[in-house]
C-alpha cells in the first residue's frame, strides 16, 4: 500500500512507506499520530502534570492539539508567548513509533472525532462562540457557508491525481477539520471571519473597546492624541489566550473618548524592548509630512460624513475583460493621483474601452510607494496616499453604476518587514504572525511569510478578505503571489515541468493551501457573485476547481506562461516563430479550470523590463508615431504584431483577459517609482531617479490623440473588447483550431460562431486562401486589424460576402475563401 501523506511543519509528504527504524521520519509520524486528532490550536486545555499546570499549544498545520509537560522540562522548545505557550516542532520530541496504518483515519474522512472529554470545547462554549455572538454589533443574522463535500470528484476530473490520493486526502481532511473546529469553537465561518468586530477598535453606545492579540508582550497600553501619549493612562489587561483589552467609556458629554481622525498606537513592553506599534487591525493610517513611519488613525466619521452606497453590485460576468490599474499612477501628470480623479477620469475610460472589470492594485496600505503595493503594512486600511476610505467607497460605487465589477489585488502571500508600522515583530517576537527563522523570511522579496497554520493568523486573513468585500463592496480579488504561498521554496529557482510530484511533496505548504481553500470557501459561501483569481505560475492541479469537489477553490488561474512566451518569441526573429508552439502555449490549460490570460501585465511595464510595444518598436516610438511623419519598418511591424498578439491571446488564451492600463495603445516608456539612491546590504550602490514621478504615470493623452499612431492601436483594442462583449467568444463551448501551418505562418480557429484568421508571415499575403468552418452560410468581416482606423493599410474589403461551400477543408465540413494579407488578423462572423 502506498504511504499516507503527513504534515511536517506544514509540508505534505508523499512517498515510500515510513522507515521501520529510528530517525526523523519515525518521530514525525509518531507526532502526527499523537497530536493530530482532536484539539484546535487556539484553545489549549490545562491538565495537571507533575503537580503544576503548564499549557503547551501544538500547532495544527498538520497536527492539532496539545501535550502537557511538567515545569522544568521545556529544554529545546522555543517560547512564542509570555504565558508559557510554545509551538512544537516535530523533531523536538522522541515518541514511540506506531506501525499500524489502521489507526490513521482514511484520508479524506472526518478527523474531528475524539473519545476524550473535550475540555477545550467547554472553555470555548463559555468564552468563545457565545462571547463572539454577544459581541457582534451588526445585529445581522449569521450567514452559513455551505458544509464541505467529500472532496472525491477531483479523481474523476483528473485520474492522474489518484496516485496522490493520500496527500490530497490529507489536505482535504485538514480542511474539513478546520471547518469543523471553526463551527464548534467560533460559531461558524460567518462569525469567525468577523474578527474586525472583536479585535481592533469597536464603538458601542457606551464607549470604545480595543483588543489586540499580542501573546509575546509583557505589558500593553493604548496611547495617542486622546491621552497625550501617556503610557500610564490607559493600560490594558491580558487574557490567557494572549489577547489584550481595554474599554474606554464615553466622555461625560457622551462624545467619543477617542476623537475621529486622531493618532493612536499601542505601546508594548516586549522581549525585544519597548515599542509603539500601529494596531494590527487599524482601519486607516497616514504618513505625516516629514515623517518616515506611518501613524494609526482612529477612523469613525460622523454619520453625515460616511459614504452611503447608491448602486447595486453588478452580477458576475460570464467572461472577464479586466483593466488592471493603479490609482496613484493613473494620471497623465507626474503626480500621485487620487481616488476621486480615478473615479471621474479613469472609470469612464475603462467603460468606453469595452472592459467589464477593473482590477485595482496597491489598495492595502503600504509604507513604501515603490513596492507597487505588495509590501503591505496595514492590511485593513486603504492607502491614504490616494484619499480617504469614503473616497474609495465613492470610486467603487461609481464603477458599479457603470456596470463594472471591481476586483482588488489582495496580498496575503507575505507582509512588509517593517517593524515600526507593520506586523513584523508586532509583539516583540519573531513568530507572532509569521513563521520563525529563515522560513518566516522571504529571501527574495525581503518580507515576512505568514504562518498559515496558526489559528489567529487564519482569523486575521479571513477577516481581512471579508472586510474588503463587506465594507467596501469589492466584487472579488486577484490573490497575489499564490505560488509563493503554496511551496516552501516559493517557486523560486525551481522549474515546474508538470510532473505531479512537484505539486504534492515535501515542498508543498499544506497549511497555506488549506488556508486558500478556506478563504475561497468563505468568499463563495457568503458572496456567491464574488470572483477569485489566483496568481499561480506552477500549474498546481485542482487550483481552479471548487473546494467541495476537492479543489483549492479559485474561479480562475492567472495564466502567466503566455506573457513569458511572447517575450521569448520577441527576442528572436519572426521567421523562427512556430505556429504550433504559439497555439500550444495559449491552449495548454487544465480541463475545467478557467484561466485569465494576458499578453502583458504591469510586470512587463516595470523599469528593467520591456513592454511588447517596446520590444517591437524600441526607440522608433519616440520619433515616428506622429501621422504627419513617415513610418518605419519597425513601426509598421510593431503596430501590426501588437494587435495580432493581443487578439490571439484573447481568442485562445482562456475564459478571461487582462490588460494593464495604457498597454492597450502601446504606452511608451516604463514604470519607475520615485526613489532616491540606496546601498544594498551587499554594498551594491543603486542610483535613484531624483524622486521623480515622470515615469510613474500613464499618458492616456497619447492614446486619445488622433494625430498619433497610438490612437489606432487603442481603437483596435477597444473594438476587440466590444467584439468579445457582443459574441462572448472567450467562454464559448465551441473551440476548434483547424490550421497551424508552419510554412504559411497561418493560424485558423473557431470560437463560437466566429472564425479567426491570423497570418504571421512577415511578407507573404495569400489570395483565395481556404479556411474551414463548422457552420454553412455567408460570412462577413467583423474585425480587421489592417483597417485604416486601426493604423493598418486597408487591404481587406469589409463589404465582401464570403459564401461557404460543402468542400471539406482542414477536417471541417464547410469552408470559404479569403484574402489574408501579411501580419494581419481578421475575424469573420456568419450573417445568416
Amino acid at each position: 500500500m502506498a504511504a499516507p501523506a503527513f504534515a511536517v511543519s506544514g509540508a505534505g509528504l508523499v512517498g515510500a512507506p515510513a522507515p521501520r527504524s529510528g530517525g526523523a521520519e519515525r518521530r514525525r509520524r509518531g507526532v502526527e499520530l499523537l497530536f493530530g486528532r482532536n484539539k484546535p490550536p487556539c484553545f489549549p486545555r490545562a491538565v495537571r502534570a507533575g503537580g503544576s499546570e503548564r499549557r503547551v499549544a501544538v500547532r495544527a498545520g498538520g497536527a492539532s492539539g496539545e501535550v502537557m509537560i511538567p515545569d522544568g522540562e521545556s529544554d529545546g522548545m522555543p517560547p512564542s508567548s509570555n504565558d508559557g505557550s510554545v509551538q512544537f516542532q516535530s523533531d523536538d520530541l522522541e515518541v514511540p513509533f506506531i506501525d499500524d496504518d489502521s489507526v490513521i483515519e482514511d484520508a479524506g474522512g472526518d478527523t474531528t472525532g475524539s473519545s476524550e472529554p473535550n475540555l477545550a470545547a467547554e472553555e470555548a462554549d463559555s468564552e468563545g462562540m457565545t462571547k463572539i455572538d454577544q459581541e457582534l454589533s451588526t445585529g445581522e443574522k449569521l450567514r452559513d457557508v455551505p458544509q464541505p463535500g467529500n472532496g472525491e470528484q477531483i479523481y474523476e476530473i483528473d485520474p492522474m491525481l489518484r496516485d496522490f490520493k493520500y496527500h490530497l486526502g490529507y489536505r482535504y481532511s485538514l480542511y474539513r477539520r478546520l471547518r469543523s473546529d471553526i463551527d464548534q469553537y467560533e460559531g461558524g465561518m460567518d462569525a469567525f471571519s468577523r474578527g474586525y468586530d472583536k479585535f481592533g477598535f469597536n464603538r458601542s453606545a457606551e464607549g470604545i473597546t480595543y483588543r489586540e492579540w499580542a501573546p509575546g508582550a509583557h505589558s500593553a497600553a493604548l496611547v495617542g492624541d486622546f491621552n497625550n501619549w501617556d503610557p500610564n493612562a490607559d493600560r490594558m489587561s491580558k487574557d490567557d489566550l494572549g489577547v489584550w483589552e481595554i474599554f474606554l467609556p464615553n466622555n461625560a458629554d457622551g462624545s467619543s473618548p477617542i476623537p475621529h481622525g486622531s493618532r493612536v498606537k499601542v505601546r508594548m513592553e516586549t522581549p525585544s524592548g519597548i515599542k509603539d506599534s500601529i494596531p494590527a487591525w487599524i482601519k486607516y493610517s497616514v504618513q505625516a509630512p516629514g515623517d518616515i513611519p506611518y501613524n494609526g488613525i482612529y477612523y469613525d466619521p460622523p454619520e453625515e460624513e460616511k459614504y452611503v452606497f447608491k448602486h447595486p453590485q453588478p452580477k458576475r460576468p460570464k467572461s472577464l475583460r479586466i483593466y488592471e490599474t493603479h490609482v496613484g499612477m493613473s494620471s497623465p501628470e507626474p503626480k500621485i493621483n487620487t481616488y476621486g480623479n480615478f473615479r471621474d477620469e479613469v472609470l469612464p475610460r475603462v467603460k468606453r474601452l469595452g472592459y467589464n472589470a477593473v482590477q485595482i492594485m496597491a489598495i492595502q496600505e503600504h509604507s513604501y510607494y515603490g513596492s507597487f503595493g505588495y509590501h503591505v503594512t496595514n492590511f485593513f486600511a486603504p492607502s491614504s496616499r490616494f484619499g480617504t476610505p469614503e473616497d474609495l467607497k465613492s470610486l467603487i460605487d461609481r464603477a458599479h453604476e457603470l456596470g463594472l465589477v471591481v476586483l482588488m489585488d489582495v496580498v496575503h502571500s507575505h507582509a512588509s518587514s517593517n517593524t515600526l508600522d507593520g506586523l513584523n515583530g508586532f509583539d516583540g517576537t519573531d513568530t507572532h504572525y509569521f513563521h520563525g527563522g529563515s522560513r518566516g523570511h522571504h529571501w527574495m522579496w525581503d518580507s515576512r511569510v505568514f504562518d498559515y497554520g496558526n489559528w489567529e493568523v487564519i482569523r486575521f486573513l479571513l477577516s481581512n478578505a471579508r472586510w474588503w468585500l463587506e465594507e467596501y463592496k469589492f466584487d472579488g480579488f486577484r490573490f497575489d503571489g499564490v505560488t509563493s504561498m503554496m511551496y516552501t521554496h516559493h517557486g523560486l529557482q525551481v522549474v515546474f515541468t508538470g510532473n505531479y510530484n512537484e505539486y504534492f511533496g515535501f515542498a508543498t505548504d499544506v497549511d497555506a493551501v488549506v488556508y486558500l481553500m478556506l478563504v475561497n470557501d468563505l468568499i463563495h459561501g457568503l458572496y456567491p457573485e464574488a470572483i477569485t483569481i489566483g496568481e499561480d505560475v506552477s500549474g498546481m492541479p485542482t487550483f481552479a476547481l471548487p473546494v467541495q469537489v476537492g479543489g483549492v477553490g479559485f474561479d480562475y488561474r492567472l495564466h502567466m506562461a503566455v506573457a513569458d512566451k511572447w517575450i521569448e518569441l520577441l527576442k528572436g526573429s519572426d521567421e523562427a516563430w512556430k505556429m504550433g508552439d504559439i497555439v500550444h502555449t495559449l491552449t495548454n490549460r487544465r480541463w475545467l479550470e478557467k484561466c485569465v490570460t494576458y499578453a502583458e501585465s504591469h510586470d512587463q511595464a516595470l523599469v528593467g523590463d520591456k513592454t511588447i510595444a517596446f520590444w517591437l518598436m524600441d526607440k522608433d516610438m519616440y520619433d515616428f508615431m506622429a501621422l504627419d511623419r513617415p513610418s518605419t519598418p519597425n513601426i509598421d511591424r510593431g503596430i501590426a504584431l501588437h494587435k495580432m498578439i493581443r487578439l490571439i491571446t484573447m481568442g485562445l488564451g482562456g475564459e478571461g483577459y487582462l490588460n494593464f492600463m495604457g498597454n492597450e495603445f502601446g504606452h511608451p516608456e516604463w514604470i519607475d517609482f520615485p526613489r532616491g539612491p540606496q546601498v544594498l546590504p551587499t554594498g551594491k550602490f543603486i542610483p535613484g531617479n531624483n524622486n521623480s514621478y515622470d515615469k510613474c504615470r500613464r499618458r492616456f493623452d497619447l492614446g486619445d490623440a488622433e494625430y498619433l499612431r497610438y490612437h489606432g492601436m487603442q481603437q483596435f483594442d477597444q473594438a476587440m473588447q466590444h467584439l468579445e462583449g457582443k459574441y462572448g467568444f472567450m467562454t464559448s463551448d465551441h473551440q476548434y483550431v483547424s490550421r497551424k501551418h508552419e510554412e504559411d505562418k497561418v493560424i485558423v480557429f473557431e470560437k463560437g460562431d466566429l472564425v479567426f484568421v491570423f497570418n504571421f508571415h512577415c511578407s507573404n499575403s495569400y489570395f483565395d486562401y481556404r479556411v474551414g468552418c463548422l457552420n454553412p452560410g455567408m460570412y462577413k468581416v467583423v474585425l480587421d486589424s489592417d483597417a485604416g482606423i486601426f493604423g493598418g493599410f486597408g487591404r481587406i474589403h469589409h463589404t465582401a460576402e464570403h459564401f461557404t461551400s460543402d468542400c471539406q477543408h482542414d477536417n471541417r465540413p464547410h469552408s470559404f475563401s479569403v484574402y489574408t494579407p501579411s501580419r494581419t488578423c481578421v475575424v469573420y462572423a456568419p450573417m445568416n
